[in-house]
């Protein structure tokens, strides 16, 4: 058990009143909120230790280098990936997973290969490979999803075969709350050769998660979605694979050797981070992953487990509403994806801000899954730490307003 509201005192921009309504934020699926520990440890950073790492000698610069070291470690001690020297600091997710289509794809796709992906994936884990079968001539397939929502395993063994190089899927869904069998994928992948891609961006900040068990090669995720700053993410690769990859950006700090017409480069995990990194987005990422740690990620975990099996049931019964992805509270995550009906998610979501509650409407960056669905877009509220049973009565308070006014024309 987690004390709530001891948690939200740590986050201040929870309390403030949106269009004269206290604040009920649902869009964490898009972005976290920083707690003060997180905040402060920025600020400090800034005014106490600011300095570029790895080159200097003198003390603010060692200070800063070894603050930014310890976060990777701490990084590594959340996964449980074997060594820092497979943990790469990148802007986040999306750089993540370009780089593993840009660095390792180039290596390893050629013509008449396959990649796999599923239905389900953001267009961050779509659009890399579309590029990649695009430059290689190689096929893009895809995993179908069942009527209820999980990715099909039996698809999934159709799809992945002798020819696939690559297979690359969420951890999580970002619509229908699922939480896909990496680890049995995995298994699939590597039994035909294939290397295994995971995006962890909603997984890594609401569970526990060991890089090793699952047998990722690789598994990328953003600091802003675990309650640390934008414009800092990670990508864990198995050591043997990153060695054999050529780095995706070149400048200063990735460099060993530079000559005339020739260059080497450092060893991992350095050869990949070129040019000044995130210093004090780093650093406070590793703020944000003692905050978590502290917590307990199982204990997080169980927290929204709780909420959707209490909000679930009550969104489900109310007339006109469908929710996307599993029925069953024990199956879904914390994300839950709905929409009214003669109701456009926008002005749901319009309505919904108009009450305090904030969520998002759209298609959330996976335009193929809600083309899958035969959805143009869907409303979609987003649970974390956080988050209480009183969020989730205002967001029900909430639809149901919106449903009367649009209804009889009053709220």
């Amino acid at each position: 058990m987690i004390n709530v509201e001891k948690i939200r005192q740590q986050f201040p921009i929870l309390f403030q009143e949106v269009n004269d309504e206290a604040l009920v934020y649902l869009d964490n699926a898009a972005t976290t909120q920083k707690p003060k520990a997180v905040l402060e440890q920025l600020t400090y950073y800034y005014e106490h230790d600011n300095a570029n790492v790895h080159r200097g000698v003198h003390t603010l610069a060692e200070r800063a280098t070894k603050e930014y070291e310890a976060s990777r470690e701490k990084v590594r001690e959340l996964i449980h990936a074997k060594e820092t020297a497979e943990i790469l600091f990148t802007r986040g997710t999306t750089t993540a997973l370009n780089w593993i289509a840009k660095s390792y794809g180039d290596m390893a796709v050629n013509a008449g290969d396959e990649i796999v992906i599923s239905y389900m994936e953001h267009h961050s884990n779509i659009i890399p490979w579309q590029q990649l079968a695009e430059r290689k001539g190689a096929t893009l397939k895809y995993i179908d999803i069942t009527p209820d929502g999980f990715l099909d395993m039996e698809s999934a063994e159709r799809q992945i075969t002798e020819k696939t190089k690559v297979v690359s899927v969420a951890h999580v869904s970002n619509v229908l709350g699922v939480i896909n069998p990496v680890k049995e994928l995995a298994e699939l992948a590597h039994k035909n050769g294939a290397v295994m891609v995971v995006d962890g961006a909603q997984a890594v900040p609401h569970m526990p998660v060991d890089v090793q068990e699952l047998d990722a090669d690789f598994y990328a995720f953003s600091g802003h979605k675990m309650c640390g700053p934008t414009g800092i993410g990670v990508l864990y690769g198995k050591r043997a694979l990153l060695e054999q990859m050529e780095p995706v950006e070149f400048g200063g700090e990735m460099i060993d050797f530079v000559n005339l017409y020739d260059s080497t480069w450092k060893e991992l995990p350095w050869k990949f981070e070129a040019g000044t990194p995130n210093i004090g987005g780093a650093i406070a990422l590793g703020t944000a992953v003692d905050y978590l740690t502290e917590i307990g990620l199982e204990n997080i975990h169980q927290h929204e487990a709780e909420i959707v099996a209490y909000v679930l049931p009550k969104l489900q019964a109310i007339e006109g509403l469908t929710v996307y992805g599993p029925q069953s509270p024990e199956e879904h995550t914390g994300v839950i994806a709905f929409n009214l009906d003669g109701l456009h998610p926008h002005d749901a979501a319009t309505a919904l801000d108009m009450e305090g509650v904030a969520v998002r409407a759209g298609h959330h960056c996976a335009q193929p899954l809600l083309k899958y669905l035969d959805v143009p877009a869907t409303v979609r509220a987003s649970f974390y730490l956080y988050n209480t049973k009183a969020d989730a009565d205002r967001l029900v308070e909430a639809i149901l307003a919106t449903k009367e006014f649009f209804q009889y024309g009053s709220i």
